[in-house]
């Protein structure tokens, strides 16, 4: 398995530097040199970044606060209040982090079913996502999407696809929005599609990818390599394992995915140079995922306990950014133990507040269906019943 990440010891070297820093309330240059791999570039992220006490403890909160609403859904999945698909994030983390602090809210985000993130990110709540899951109104979009397809306009977030690779030729869609709306000349809004390397050889990839070239669109194509397309490695599934290179002549970056700072740092690089007007780029992300595929799968038949330990120890990304603020002098261990401990406590106040809700009533079943400033007749803004497998089943407005 490639990993790129760089051991805690050789940042530990620089503590007493970083903590001089933190005490005068500045922000601090850490080192990122390593995380980088380039394709067909010239120039490369920069191999420091500056960060403060303030912007890496709200990445601390954010990020501890994904872990603790995944491992709230494996919980609440085992005693059944989650039914159906359900794909967790645990150990990515990183990458839904660094890439929103590199981003603008103007820029365009869609991405797989391993949504529940991205969705907290961009205009979701803990109650909002545990709600959805429970098939409640509460839910960031009422009950419709489920696990697998949370959504916000208004944050510019165009959700999860539960079909494999189908969100790309969307997300090339978003980055041609984005230019046909943008003045020429001028910095664009970006978009970006995330899938795993599992879907990275579908054809309507390449086909988007092709698009995105010819027009130079402001497209980003981020690959998140867990190293496993559902239980198969990717040794085992792919014939081209550099996934940043598969673009061919578009340029590409591998980025180290389990460091915050580095894919901050990479994603920035990245949304000037498409936000340009260059074309797009491959991103590939070098992650990992804690639980299986989905909650069907134990993720320990196709891969040992002591690999996934392993990388819990040496690659995690919530205590790469834990020693990183201990090192800089910018918490105490008590400090983020009462961070951990309140977190915990929020999310389970968010679950319990997300059950006060009700199921949606059966009318909403014909809302969101016809968009009511484009219909054609007043009699098409909501159908006539919504077909089940059978007539007698079927439910009539």
């Amino acid at each position: 398995m490639l990993s790129t990440i760089r051991a805690f010891a050789s940042r530990n070297a620089n503590a007493s530097m970083l903590k001089s820093y933190a005490t005068r309330g500045m922000s601090t240059s850490f080192d990122v040199s390593g995380s980088y791999s380039m394709h067909n570039m010239e120039t490369a992220p920069n191999d420091t970044v500056e960060s403060s006490k303030e912007e890496l403890t709200d990445w601390f909160e954010k990020m501890y606060l994904m872990r603790r609403m995944e491992i709230a859904c494996d919980n609440e999945y085992k005693a059944r209040n989650i039914r159906g698909f359900c794909h967790l994030y645990d150990g990515q983390e990183a990458v839904c982090m660094g890439t929103e602090a590199a981003f603008d809210h103007e820029d365009s985000w869609i991405t797989s079913y391993r949504c529940h993130a991205i969705a907290l990110m961009r205009g979701g709540t803990v109650e909002s996502i545990m709600g959805e899951m429970f098939g409640l109104q509460s839910g960031m979009t009422k009950a419709k999407g489920g696990s697998m397809h949370y959504y916000s306009k208004k944050d510019n977030f165009y959700g999860g696809q539960g079909i494999v690779g189908a969100q790309v030729p969307v997300g090339t869609g978003l980055a041609f929005a984005n230019k046909y709306k943008s003045t020429p000349g001028e910095r664009m809004p970006v978009a970006m599609a995330a899938y795993g390397d599992g879907a990275a050889n579908q054809g309507q990839i390449w086909e988007s990818a092709n698009m995105a070239a010819l027009w130079k669109l402001p497209m980003i194509f981020c690959i998140e390599n867990n190293h496993y397309g559902m239980g198969t490695s990717v040794e085992r599934h792919s014939s081209h394992q550099e996934y940043y290179k598969m673009g061919n002549h578009i340029p590409g970056i591998r980025i180290d995915g389990m460091n915050v700072l580095a894919v901050k740092e990479g994603m920035r690089f990245v949304k000037d140079y498409v936000g340009a007007g260059n074309g797009p780029m491959y991103v590939e992300m070098m992650t990992y995922r804690y639980h299986g595929h989905s909650m069907s799968d134990p993720g320990t038949t196709y891969r040992t306990r002591d690999e996934i330990a392993a990388t819990r120890s040496a690659r995690d990304p919530l205590e790469f950014i834990k020693t990183t603020m201990l090192d800089a002098g910018f918490a105490t261990p008590e400090e983020l133990k009462k961070i951990e401990k309140k977190i915990k406590k929020d999310v389970q106040k968010a679950i319990m507040k997300a059950k006060e809700s009700s199921p949606p009533p059966k009318e909403e079943l014909f809302s969101h269906i016809y968009s009511a400033d484009h219909k054609i007749r007043e009699s098409e803004e909501k159908p006539k019943f919504i077909r089940m497998p059978t007539f007698d089943k079927s439910i009539h407005n």
